[in-house]
């Protein structure tokens, strides 16, 4: 079995959020390998908020100094114009955009009595729009090409119940939403050579409240699996690839074997509101089973 490795030589990558963090280690392992960084940040607060150009301006110039050629983007990502905009603005870099990964995103806490529609719609807008938007702007140079890879991100807090926290209903919102739009562009990009997966990372970085370096669950630890999926050597869709402290993880739902969907689920027939609840104990067996 021949192994493609990992190449960016000639290849130019958008990354966005990438000032700090996870993208910033995002942007150095591609860079590392040979990619033209197109960084992208905001410079938004923790909260999402404000503006600061000299945080993409700093990044790049940073990498610059590790010799990566890297180019820094400060526009906002909250519109499907600004969206738009950004790809054209990369695509004038080197005259193609093999990859894109979506980083962009913070943590914002508000219980459910709390949750207000401007913090949840700009939670919607960066999270779970823009990467659509971005997508839909750079899906004609790939298709063209022949070739292209899209990294989305999620998160474990909305995937697993058991990691859920309180406050983070609009978070989670628009991280699940980013799997649907994965396995819906996933397979729209089959034909075209273009494959989107997904990452769900975990790394202490100022989301987390961290300043300077962290003992364990470094931003730097969970670069490689990215790069993977942002790279030649990815070549299946539709993956979540969870990665923390050096480890990874590949999962995706599939149905089980023999399902006639949506007729028939091989699941327990019954009739009546009263009938599920007698029979509720084999109807979530599986859910009990994965709990071990």
């Amino acid at each position: 079995m021949t192994i493609t490795q990992p190449d960016f030589t000639g290849r130019t990558v958008l990354i966005t959020g990438a000032g700090r963090g996870l993208g910033l280690a995002y942007a150095r392992e591609t860079g590392r390998l040979g990619a033209t960084v197109l960084l992208h940040d905001v410079g938004a607060n923790a909260d999402g908020a404000g503006t600061d150009p000299a945080i993409a301006e700093n990044a790049v110039a940073m990498l610059r100094g590790e010799r990566i050629d890297a180019h820094p983007f400060h526009c906002r990502i909250d519109t499907r114009d600004a969206c738009h905009g950004l790809v054209s603005d990369c695509l004038a870099v080197n005259g193609r955009l093999d990859a894109v990964i979506h980083n962009a995103g913070w943590v914002g806490y508000q219980g459910i009595e709390a949750v207000e529609e401007t913090s949840f719609d700009h939670m919607m807008a960066v999270m779970a729009k823009a990467p659509l938007w971005i997508a839909q702007a750079a899906w004609p140079a790939m298709r063209e090409a022949g070739y292209g890879r899209i990294v989305l991100t999620t998160s474990c807090r909305a995937l697993y119940p058991q990691y859920v926290q309180k406050g983070l209903a609009s978070y989670a919102a628009a991280k699940m939403a980013a799997v649907g739009i994965v396995h819906v562009l996933a397979d729209e990009g089959t034909e075209h050579g273009i494959i989107v997966n997904a990452v769900s990372p975990v790394a202490k970085t100022r989301m987390w409240g961290v300043k300077g370096e962290p003992d364990d669950l470094r931003p730097e630890a969970v670069a490689p699996g990215v790069a993977f999926l942002a790279s030649n050597a990815c070549t299946q869709g539709g993956w979540i690839l969870r990665a923390a402290n050096g480890q990874f993880h590949a999962t995706r739902a599939v149905e089980a074997e023999g399902v006639d969907y949506p007729y028939d689920l091989r699941a327990v027939p019954v009739g009546t509101a009263a009938a599920v609840a007698s029979a509720w104990d084999r109807i979530a067996i599986a859910a009990r089973e994965a709990r071990g």
